[in-house]
């Protein structure tokens, strides 16, 4: 099954922040490259996504709602290793126990000037999450039930380090604001999982 791509994005990503997507050329920028996992597994016999929340700091992504991941580094040979070595790193989700399932298709970040490349995973182990304190303040263990809830999108108004009283849409999981970035890439996972519980 082919992924959903850019029109899924686009559901959940700021006016201002598609404006902008359509007005620059992103190679020109030479954009960083990161990757981030959007990890499934078993957890009381429903399946689970594991989100992370980010300390608080300076930097653009303060306090956020993220999925594990992070920025591409010399030894990686693939996206998809830095995908599964900033999960382990970060919340403690060792790479072989992790079955990578699907591309999905990359976001272009511009307050922080990085490209990054998701991937679906799925491990049939409940983890026993060990968060690195200075990446993460918190693991969220979202059930996808919460993600499929049309219920639980919203458009709110946010200040950001880059921006002030803008509205975005955003989903409300497990009571935590999730917005930009990982909201558009989490759209296209919640377009996926539609798509296949349809077949």
């Amino acid at each position: 099954m082919s992924v959903p791509g850019e029109s899924s994005h686009f559901i959940m990503a700021p006016e201002f922040r598609q404006q902008e997507l359509y007005r620059i050329k992103i190679e020109e920028k030479n954009p960083r490259n990161a990757a981030v996992l959007m990890l499934f597994y078993p957890k009381d016999d429903i399946a689970h996504l594991v989100l992370i929340l980010r300390p608080v700091y300076e930097g653009v992504h303060s306090g956020q709602i993220a999925l594990p991941g992070g920025k591409v580094e010399n030894l990686d040979k693939s996206y998809e290793e830095t995908a599964l070595r900033e999960t382990w790193e970060e919340v403690g989700v060792k790479p072989d126990t992790v079955q990578l399932l699907k591309t999905m298709t990359k976001v272009y970040i511009p307050p922080s000037n990085f490209w990054v490349h998701p991937f679906l995973g799925f491990t049939p182990e409940t983890p026993d999450f060990v968060i690195q304190e200075e990446e993460v303040a918190k693991v969220i263990e979202v059930p996808v039930t919460e993600l499929l809830n049309e219920n639980n999108i919203i458009s709110k108004k946010l200040t950001t380090s880059y921006a002030e009283n803008i509205e975005v849409p955003s989903f409300i999981l497990n009571g935590y604001t999730v917005w930009g970035a990982t909201a558009m890439m989490l759209s296209e996972l919640k377009m996926l999982l539609k798509q296949a519980l349809e077949l």
